[in-house]
């Protein structure tokens, strides 16, 4: 399949009509910062070429989504984490909320009538990162944002008069979920909060949007257009690497993200291999994170490549901590470092559209960070 992913994606030519709606605010947190300070529970998941299969179960009373006939495969009903979504016709209002959804149907073709503020990174005037702004600005459409950093804007949803509320990749709640529910069908995530993986993200999303081999599609060009960047940098290739959180202030007890967390799912897209000693200290599948004493950072001799939050005095506060010596990345200070308000640390939680935006810097940064091992 011939890469239409730039043009797909970055140059969204659209037409569609946009429902204005009102914005008030309400609810629970979303913030993906909790997901990297406090939520540290994480573990091990799908390499890309199986993510499709993580998709929610979906029942359908036609056939496949066309051009022609994207109605037949309506009504459907799609089984997920909290429960059971019945969408009875193709949606034309579409609301998308929490980390990345918006960007599914805006790759798509499908111009959301609201969509959730990011809440982490650099976000432009409306709230939004660069990809997701792109998208709306290339389409020539104002976005219709909610202010639900701080919780869900259910008055502001409403006022979108939804046909399906887009949350494949949240973590919503059973009473978040009920009560959205009350305004619209719901697409929640397939199984465990947060855990959605971008592929899961975009066929899900798709799914309910009747287009779900248009959304198959999209990851595997997405998928080609990685596999064509990694190979202009064959120092990556048989590379171990890692993705933790750490505090400079306190390095006595650290975390590391397992493949639950699409953050190091995401090594797995870039053909990283998780090292073996991480794997050795997930006792559970449901892990979000593991979290590990610097007594045993010695432990982790075969991890090449650090990649975490912080700068570069972490590294030296590492490296003058004898506890650290014996993992190669903090010999070698071979790390890449995310500055929380740096396009490539919101990016490391990736979306089908922060995909081939962030792709070329976050891969550069690798193989700086792999030409410094000896």
């Amino acid at each position: 399949m011939k890469k239409k992913i730039l043009s797909t994606i970055l140059t969204i030519a659209l037409s569609f009509s946009v429902v204005a709606c009102g914005a008030v605010s309400e609810t629970t947190s979303t913030s993906e910062d909790a997901l990297i300070s406090e939520n540290n529970e994480v573990t091990d998941t799908k390499a890309s070429n199986e993510a499709a299969q993580g998709a929610s179960e979906i029942t359908t009373t036609g056939e496949a989504a066309s051009d022609e006939a994207s109605d037949n495969i309506f009504p459907l009903t799609i089984n997920h984490g909290l429960g059971e979504t019945v969408i009875e016709s193709q949606p034309e209002n579409v609301v998308a909320i929490a980390w990345g959804n918006p960007d599914v149907p805006l790759a798509l073709g499908v111009i959301p009538v609201g969509i959730s503020e990011a809440n982490f990174g650099p976000r432009d005037e409306n709230g939004l990162l660069a990809w997701t702004a792109k998208a709306f600005e290339d389409a020539g459409v104002e976005p219709n944002v909610f202010d639900d950093t701080d919780g869900w804007d259910y008055e502001a949803i409403s006022d979108c008069n939804p046909d399906v509320i887009l949350a494949a990749y949240s973590g919503l709640s059973q009473e978040e979920y009920d009560r959205l529910s009350e305004i619209a069908p719901v697409v929640a995530y397939p199984e465990i909060a947060w855990t959605t993986t971008w592929q899961e993200e975009t066929i899900n999303d798709a799914i309910a949007l009747g287009l779900e081999e248009e959304g198959k599609a999209l990851v595997e060009e997405t998928q080609e257009l990685i596999n064509d960047k990694l190979s202009e940098y064959p120092a990556l290739n048989g590379k171990k690497v890692a993705f933790f959180w750490l505090s400079e202030d306190d390095l006595g007890t650290f975390y590391i993200y397992t493949n639950n967390d699409p953050r190091a799912a995401f090594l797995s897209d870039l053909g990283f291999v998780m090292p073996d000693s991480i794997k050795s200290l997930i006792t559970s599948d449901q892990d979000f994170s593991i979290t590990v004493s610097a007594e045993n950072a010695d432990l982790l001799n075969d991890v090449d490549i650090i990649i975490t939050y912080g700068t570069e005095s972490l590294v030296e506060a590492m490296k003058a901590d004898g506890r650290f010596a014996n993992i190669p990345a903090v010999a070698n200070e071979a790390f890449v470092l995310l500055d929380s308000n740096d396009v490539l640390a919101a990016a490391s939680t990736p979306t089908v559209l922060s995909i081939p935006y962030a792709i070329d810097d976050y891969l550069k940064a690798l193989n700086d960070a792999a030409e410094k091992i000896q």
